[in-house]
């Protein structure tokens, strides 16, 4: 049966607003706090757990409710009315937490942060699902009560109403999904790029009263007027600038102490140019990306590196060429070409505005070639080879990031270094002692140095530079060899000088820092599918503000990967054998025939409940696991390419939405035999998809092109299909055998299951980002997941043999 279109643009929208409020609000909170996939994972984990409990906790009402499209138009107004207040509060947060300005904030005051302004939202927009689902349910009813006589009896009413709210969930499912794709796709492409996310949130606000005045008013013609005067009151606050002027107040208020030259949104983040005492600086995130003027960062991130080449004729930079940086490398006389790589052209745009000195460098040289792309992208798709590649990128405090730290890219960059050519970066360390924490760090990326390249060293300082030649024999004997040709080449430095040189290069330092970073048997390497680094650095973060949190980030790392997986195998094992064995012996026997046919059929609707929602859980915990790590694959394979990311993103929920679709067609057949099957098909899932990224980060030239045009959008599609095809399944099964109970009880909660599947993700946020995938790697990651997806497919198969109380 179909709904009202008005009835259905608000279903749409439940899925349109929670996408792009999620993206504003996330971006919002990583400006205040480190911008890495752990901080996201408990960000992301509030806001499911928040909405899980609205969703679960507004059952009750929407349940008793005499008129639920006027309770689905309260909690729209609300949501309009809450949102941008929510956007101020989280930035407020920071003033409240921070006792200087610029102080980095730690783990628990991430966590309580997210966890406290995202709160009221969340609930709303949880309670938001459960309300449509009524208002769905109530419509389908009508609708088709007015168009079959039969049904005009009492019983056949009620049998309608059942069917209704069992189909109603997923349905309200189905558009929400297909709101979702299509709120990913505008905010990522379109709002972010040219609003700010007050103009963003006073957008959603708009949009949320139109609907909630088309619900709640029943008479055409005062609907009409009630969403005209709402246009209306929009169009003159847009005309005096309400939310300019909210915005700019909110974000001098959030800078206070320094002086804010200006913010601008990009696709990548939130830009903001701020002025200090004789410089200015550029944030991303609220992070510090460079500082200008900054004469001793500029220096140290091009001379070291090109002093270890005899005579460099090209060089790559990738990223950091804005604080002066590529001035110090054209002094180089033998230098003819500098390739500089930058991701996000936000930057260079603020550059060219405000920091012009710099910006001349860049366009009045024609030795500079400037590349506005992703610097692995740039590796892949380039013919040109260098004699010096310079990473100068902050540290790898993220899985984007920590793409350029492993071995897969060491590789792409050999193959792009002449036979003379080298690789240099450089990470934060120590000027004596290398704490536990750093030296795991360090070790790692020096192991995955010299799994690709013969020759390796370092330079210590409270920044460690790491050189890595092609060919054994390249890098220079020691600092004598350096200051020659510092000499040589007539350069006149001031912190890469003679004065510095010979002290941070000792033999005796250099010998303490190789001892304290040469790596161990037990070593990880750092890959793209097992992102290792980046967790050792969040670790290390995370170490400065609190004990425990070192003692916590360690005892992870720690964890054996087999004792844990047979952990979970023997908890799920004993979920599966104590529900049959429990559902077995409730169940009448002949040694049990004074037990009643209506306690026996409790029973086994019961377990039916029970194994359609821990299914619809696992599930949830699966789907947010294979959106991470086809994620986090297509970034490692081909670079931040934020089009096809918001391709991909969005191919996954349409996938989610025809998924629905499909399950809706078949929930009425098939029954616990289908669930299992998808639960089945759920546990291979990241089996496969990781063979196939291996397979795809192999492909080269135009097989390559087309990988990342359609294979990975089309294996997102496929990937959404599997959790949204099974929520309506679960769905019927779950609703359908609370109905089958005799007595037959009034259907409550319809939010409970919609709720599960939060449930299930919100660990899976936490779990997957924080822990499984940066420590295990994407192959054992996969394999947990699918043991979760089998213990329900077990459950239902054992299930499928008795007779399903909701058919």
């Amino acid at each position: 049966m179909r709904t009202g279109s008005g009835v259905r643009a608000a279903l749409i929208l439940i899925g349109f607003t929670a996408a792009i409020a999620q993206i504003v609000l996330l971006r919002e909170l990583m400006v205040i706090f480190y911008g890495n996939e752990i901080s996201i994972g408990l960000m992301l984990g509030s806001w499911l757990f928040w909405t899980a409990a609205g969703s679960s906790l507004a059952g009750h009402f929407a349940a008793r409710a005499r008129q639920p499209r006027r309770l689905m138009a309260g909690i729209q107004v609300l949501i309009a009315a809450i949102l941008p207040w929510t956007i101020l509060a989280v930035r407020a947060a920071r003033g409240l937490l921070q006792t200087v300005p610029g102080e980095v904030l730690g783990p628990g005051a991430m966590l309580l942060t997210s966890f406290s302004t995202l709160g009221p939202l969340c609930i709303l927009s949880g309670a938001l699902f459960t309300a449509g689902s009524k208002v769905y349910a109530t419509t389908y009813a009508t609708k088709a009560s007015c168009r079959t006589a039969s049904e005009h009896s009492r019983d056949g009413h009620r049998s309608l109403t059942v069917a209704a709210r069992i189909e109603a969930t997923g349905w309200v499912y189905l558009w929400e999904a297909v709101g979702s794709s299509g709120g990913g796709v505008v905010a990522g492409l379109l709002l972010i790029r040219y609003l700010s996310s007050l103009e963003i949130a006073w957008l959603l606000a708009v949009l949320n009263l139109m609907a909630a005045s088309g619900l709640a008013i029943a008479a055409r013609p005062l609907r009409y007027a009630a969403i005209g005067g709402v246009l209306g009151i929009a169009a003159v606050l847009g005309f005096f600038g309400w939310p300019q002027s909210l915005e700019a107040i909110s974000q001098k208020h959030f800078w206070r102490g320094l002086h804010l030259v200006e913010t601008r949104n990009s696709v990548y983040g939130s830009l903001a140019v701020v002025g200090t005492e004789g410089s200015r600086s550029v944030y991303e995130n609220g992070v510090v990306l460079f500082n200008v003027p900054d004469p001793a960062a500029a220096e140290e991130a091009v001379h070291y590196a090109l002093l270890e080449h005899p005579s460099p004729r090209s060089l790559l930079l990738i990223g950091g060429g804005l604080n002066g940086s590529i001035a110090q490398a054209l002094r180089h006389p033998t230098l003819e070409r500098v390739d500089y790589v930058e991701l996000d052209p936000a930057i260079l745009d603020l550059a060219r505005e405000y920091f012009p000195n710099e910006w001349l460098a860049l366009r009045t040289d024609p030795r500079v070639r400037v590349h506005v792309t992703d610097g692995r992208l740039f590796l892949k798709t380039t013919q040109s080879t260098f004699d010096v590649v310079i990473v100068n990128l902050p540290e790898p405090q993220n899985a984007q990031l920590n793409r350029f730290y492993t071995v897969e890219f060491f590789r792409e960059v050999s193959r792009k270094l002449t036979p003379t050519g080298l690789l240099s970066f450089q990470l934060r360390s120590s000027e004596d002692y290398i704490s536990a924490e750093l030296g795991q760090f360090l070790r790692s990326i020096d192991k995955s140095l010299r799994a690709v390249f013969p020759e390796v060293t370092a330079i210590p300082g409270e920044t460690v530079h790491f050189f890595a030649a092609r060919q054994a024999g390249t890098l220079a004997s020691g600092a004598g060899e350096l200051l020659a040709r510092l000499h040589a080449r007539n350069l006149e430095t001031s912190y890469v000088s003679e004065y510095f040189m010979p002290f941070r290069m000792t033999p005796d330092r250099m010998l303490d820092l190789d001892t304290q970073i040469r790596p161990l048997e037990a070593t990880p390497v750092n890959r793209d599918f097992a992102p290792v680094a980046y967790y050792f650095d969040v670790a290390l973060w995370a170490g400065e503000f609190n004990q425990g949190y070192r003692r916590l980030f360690r005892a992870m790392a720690g964890v054996n990967f087999g004792t844990m997986l047979a952990t979970f195998g023997v908890v799920l094992a004993v979920l599966v054998v104590g529900g049959r064995l429990a559902t077995r012996a409730s169940r009448p026997t002949r040694k049990r025939v004074r037990m009643s046919a209506d306690t026996a059929r409790k029973s086994a609707c019961a377990t039916a409940r029970f194994v359609a929602g821990f299914s619809t859980a696992a599930m949830g915990f699966t789907m947010i696991g294979l959106e991470m790590l086809l994620l986090l694959a297509f970034q490692a394979v081909y670079g931040y390419v934020y089009r096809q990311l918001a391709v991909v993103i969005a191919a996954f929920m349409a996938g989610m939405a025809l998924g629905s679709w499909l399950g809706m067609r078949r929930a009425a057949r098939g029954g616990m035999r289908v669930l299992a099957v998808t639960q089945v098909l759920a546990a291979v899932a990241p089996l496969v998809l990781l063979g196939l990224f291996e397979a795809i980060g192999r492909a080269n030239g135009t097989l390559s092109l087309v990988a990342s045009q359609i294979a990975f959008p089309a294996l997102a599609l496929v990937s959404g299909m599997l959790g949204g095809y099974q929520f309506p399944v679960a769905s019927r099964i779950f609703f359908g055998a609370w109905q089958a109970e005799a007595p037959a009880p009034p259907l409550r909660r319809p939010g409970t299951l919609y709720a599960l599947d939060l449930a299930g993700s919100c660990l899976g946020a936490v779990l997957f980002s924080a822990w499984l995938v940066p420590v295990f790697g994407f192959f054992k990651t996969a394999l947990l997941s699918a043991m979760v997806s089998l213990a329900p497919a077990a459950m239902a198969m054992l299930e499928d043999s008795e007779t399903d109380p909701a058919e």
